[in-house]
This record gives structure tokens, sequence and C-alpha cells, in this order.
């Protein structure tokens, strides 16, 4: 049973616009200028939504979580930098305009939302897996290499494939610049998130109506009342 329901993505920007326009670009959503200079993407279902939030803070390391997407063609990203060979992996990685790396999946029938998966660069993959596991459902398998998370609470198969925990030997040292909210499900508590290992780093006050938590390894994520 899953305590948490995925609700949406967050992606921090220093030029919200022009991410906007990029990412809604690439994952297929209509993009939606608020009125404080931020900007929604939207789709046809709730959590395709994605928040595009203006931070004064440049992009400084590689990103701890990123986004892997689908498209029909690389052709589709003439013109946006390039960070990998073409051909060297099954993916090619490119930079959105914050300089934030995405990688890129090619296929013939590429869906209208493109988004493929949510991956998060970790110290203990296992760990980490088996941490979302219990906040989120689905089902938890590995490789021995990598664990990926699939059929979460909240993300139906027509959202993204899964959530893919992959080790990587540098620690976190900023804060994350893509991060994911969710809702708790129904009698479940934030001292039911921290049981589970999860930290309170703000809780809800007058300014911001959710809590900010982070997982074992620190990242961030927003938890929600239903």
């Amino acid at each position: 049973m899953s305590l948490v329901t995925f609700k949406d993505l967050c992606i921090d920007a220093t030029d919200a616009a022009a991410m906007g326009e990029f990412w809604a670009r690439t994952l297929g959503l209509r993009a939606e200028a608020l009125d404080d200079g931020d900007v929604v993407l939207r789709g046809d279902r709730p959590e395709q939504t994605v928040w595009i939030n203006t931070v004064p803070e440049p992009k400084t390391v590689k990103h701890r979580v990123h986004l892997d997407v689908r498209a029909r063609s690389l052709d589709d990203f003439a013109g946006v930098p390039q960070v990998s060979e073409t051909g060297r992996f099954p993916w090619t990685t490119f930079a959105d305009p914050d300089g934030g790396e995405s990688c890129v999946f090619t296929y013939d029938d590429a869906p209208a939302y493109r988004l493929k998966d949510v991956v998060v660069a970790c110290a203990d993959h296992r760990v980490l897996g088996e941490f979302w596991h219990g906040l989120l459902g689905g089902v938890l398998s590995t490789d021995g290499e990598y664990s990926w998370l699939d059929e979460s609470a909240g993300v139906p198969s027509e959202s993204f494939e899964s959530f893919d925990f992959v080790p990587v030997p540098e620690p976190k040292t900023v804060k994350n610049r893509v991060h994911w909210d969710v809702t708790l499900n129904d009698g479940v508590t934030l001292d039911d998130l921290v049981a589970r290992g999860a930290t309170v780093l703000r809780a809800q006050d007058d300014e911001i109506g959710w809590t900010v938590m982070a997982d074992p390894e620190g990242n961030e994520f927003c938890v929600f009342r239903r």
C-alpha cells in the first residue's frame, strides 16, 4: 500500500520563460505564463503538470535528478546544445536553456506526451529505491546495476514509465533543480513518512501551503495534504 500519490514535477529555472518554452516543446505540453513570472506546463492529465519556478542561483553541478524523454528524431533538438556523442549510448544527452541535462530516446511512434523516466543519481540505488517504493508503492526491480520503480501511485503508464535510481560516485552537494511533489494518502501523516526515513526541511507555514521534505539521500520533495 502506498503512503503518498505522485502529484506533479517542478523544475527550477533562472529564465522561466525560456525553460517553459523548451520543456513544453520537449514534453508535448501546453505552457501558461503565471502572474509571478513562473510558468506552468499542462497536459491532458493533472499528473502531467510541470511547474517551472524562477530561482536566482544558476546551475553549477550536474543534475542529481534529470528527465528522460522520448522523441521521433534527434532533429527535434536541432540547435539545442548536445552533451553526449550521438550513437555512443542508447540515448543522447542534451542541455536545456539553463544547462540542465536530459536524455533523449528516439522512437518511431513517440507519443504526444513524451516524458519517459524520472532518473535519480544516488549513492545506493537499492536503499533509495526501497524508500520510494515504501512511499509510492508500485513494483520495484533491479538488475544489480541500478533499480527502477514502475506502476507507482499516481503515475499511470500514460504519464511516464518509471523512477530510475542510478548509482554515481559523487555526493549530493546542492539543492536539486528538478523534484516532484506528492500528496498524502488518506489516513497518512508526515510522521509516517519520517518513520520511513524522510526528513522535514521546512514545515508548512504562512508562506507555503506544503511541507518540504528530503529522502534518505537528501533529495527534496514537497508534500501536500489531500
